[in-house]
């Protein structure tokens, strides 16, 4: 089989698989939602102190609903990734799976989506947390909101964005030969995701940690601000609209 038969074949698989994995981690974050609703009624008058296995579940949660909201802004990379690892193989390089290097940019939001399950458990032991919808009091909400819309601005958003939308210059600048090379590259790839998106992540406090719609939304977002060609100018009106958000949020929350 020629090396362009191969990289289509390739293409084909690892395009599939990751559209698969997006698929299972949605319809698990369905069920969830489903089986949550089903819990709310009726709502207990005041939350019960969590537990460990409050914690893991949340853990799960927030694991899963990463896998689904980021593997499709990701898969550009993770395509350019087997693409050039197909050809320094046939040029006598080493193969590498590509889930290696998707293992590595996991293991970056799997740690994210620990401190994030931490954060709902701290929420809803001061009482800043509703415990049915999984969403911050207005004051909360309209901080989370403000610290959103101003990180868009900083030079870090900015720097680790450029990564995310440059996937043929992360590989030109990190590339690391074998298996732990390829680990090492989707965790620099992960890092750098993580530190485009994590405020857009905390926004999930805002209007449902598992209300379906907003999750998609943000998703959609991400997808958009890494992709599109203006993705800085998308990300810059984003973060007015942010703060203009917060602003209102907080104003009405204060002055009700």
């Amino acid at each position: 089989m020629s090396l362009e038969a191969l990289l289509r074949r390739d293409r084909v698989l690892v395009g599939a698989g990751l559209a698969g994995l997006t698929v299972l981690a949605w319809a698990y974050l369905v069920r969830m939602a489903r089986h949550a609703g089903m819990e709310m009624a009726p709502a207990m008058p005041m939350p019960l102190p969590w537990a460990g296995r409050d914690l893991l579940l949340a853990f799960l949660m927030w694991a899963v609903m990463m896998v689904g909201m980021m593997v499709p802004s990701a898969s550009p990379m993770i395509m350019l990734f087997a693409t050039i690892n197909r050809k320094r193989a046939g040029a006598g390089g080493v193969s590498v799976p590509t889930t290696v290097f998707l293992a590595g940019y996991l293991a970056v939001w799997t740690g994210f989506s620990l401190a994030a399950a931490l954060g709902q458990w701290a929420l809803q032991a001061a009482a800043l947390l509703s415990p049915a919808a999984m969403t911050a009091t207005p004051v909360v909400g309209g901080l989370l909101l403000l610290a959103a819309g101003a990180y868009q601005f900083t030079p870090l958003k900015n720097a680790c964005l450029a990564q995310c939308q440059s996937p043929l210059s992360f590989i030109l600048t990190s590339w690391r030969e074998g298996a732990r090379g390829a680990f090492t590259m989707g965790l620099r790839h992960g890092a750098f995701c993580v530190g485009c998106c994590w405020a857009l992540m905390v926004l999930l406090f805002v209007a449902g940690v598992m209300n379906l719609a907003w999750v998609a939304a943000i998703a959609a977002f991400v997808l958009v601000e890494k992709l599109a060609p203006g993705g800085r100018v998308v990300s810059w009106v984003a973060g007015v609209v942010l703060l203009a958000w917060g602003a209102w949020v907080l104003a009405t929350s204060l002055w009700a």
